[in-house]
């Protein structure tokens, strides 16, 4: 085990929860699922309330610092939103990670808006990844629109008031034309998406440098490929039978033929690209969530300071 983190049992790193209360109910968490997802209350409780007390008190801690640069400075404390990246595979559970995080969050008295983003919206729209010959490589990062996302992270950061990020449709499977979240000097932003730590291809700033805080999504290869696999299937059954729908002509297939092309899927896109660019940069976060098969957390490790 890389000794440059601190390893926590489920257990373990559910005692470090102390006295935070519990702010989610059943129904509450009903909303926050991902498909297929089977988050518990109780592990809402073991898993989540710790780290959202442990990021509590970095933003606590952040502020601190902003202020006391500030005053220095001899300048008017500036409001700079605190910012966490959500990295992992697809179906790994990342986005359910990301909402539960925001719920939570934004439940504490001193950061009440939590905004949060997903990369998807900056991937370039389909007819410019038809046009690169690189529609097969989607949520690779050569088909992300980086320096308008840099672009957004760095006016963020520097606390301009009305920020806009484009806006990503799974169903029509591109971007929407002319919709637009507006992010406006939020408390806390939280970044989620497959390679958002990644550190590659020449730049001199990465994404990945606008980062407070980051946590990684981790899980054995064969139990992520089962949940995708599964998730298609659930997919096929539901959303794909509309007609609008950009994966509609899988909306037919039988339970085998599905569970076939999402395993053919895996293998030579989501699998390749967990393997070369995802999990490659697993030990850049700043803390790692291990899951089990059946989606829960074995293991907490926390990147020493």
């Amino acid at each position: 085990m890389n000794d440059r983190f601190l390893t926590f049992t489920h257990d373990e790193w559910g005692a470090l929860r102390a006295s935070t209360p519990m702010t989610l109910t059943e129904d509450d968490l009903a909303k926050l699922r991902g498909i297929n997802e089977q988050v518990s209350l109780d592990e809402v409780a073991q898993i989540y309330l710790p780290l959202s007390r442990l990021l509590n008190l970095y933003v606590a801690a952040s502020q601190s610092l902003y202020q006391v640069t500030d005053t220095f400075l001899g300048k008017p404390a500036a409001k700079v939103p605190y910012i966490i990246g959500v990295a992992g595979s697809v179906a790994v559970g990342k986005s359910t990670t990301s909402r539960i995080l925001q719920a939570l969050l934004s439940r504490w008295p001193a950061h009440p808006q939590v905004d949060l983003i997903t990369t998807d919206g900056f991937l370039h729209p389909n007819q410019e990844l038809e046009m690169r010959g690189i529609m097969h490589r989607k949520g690779f990062p050569e088909s992300y629109n980086l320096r308008r996302l840099l672009e957004f992270l760095a006016a963020v950061k520097s606390g301009e008031p009305a920020v806009a990020a484009p806006v990503y449709s799974h169903e029509a499977y591109d971007i929407v034309p002319g919709a637009e979240t507006v992010v406006q000097q939020p408390d806390i932003v939280i970044v989620e998406g497959l390679n958002v730590l990644h550190a590659g291809g020449g730049a001199d700033v990465f994404v990945s440098d606008f980062f407070d805080f980051s946590v990684y999504v981790d899980a054995d290869e064969e139990d992520v490929r089962q949940w995708y696999i599964d998730r298609f299937t659930t997919l096929r059954a539901t959303v794909f039978q509309d007609e609008a729908a950009y994966f509609h002509r899988y909306a037919g297939l039988s339970d085998d033929e599905a569970r076939a092309v999402a395993f053919d899927i895996w293998e030579t896109i989501n699998g390749v690209n967990l393997r070369d660019h995802i999990v490659t940069t697993r030990d850049r976060a700043h803390l790692i969530l291990e899951k089990e098969a059946d989606h829960s957390i074995r293991r907490v490790r926390l990147r020493r300071l």
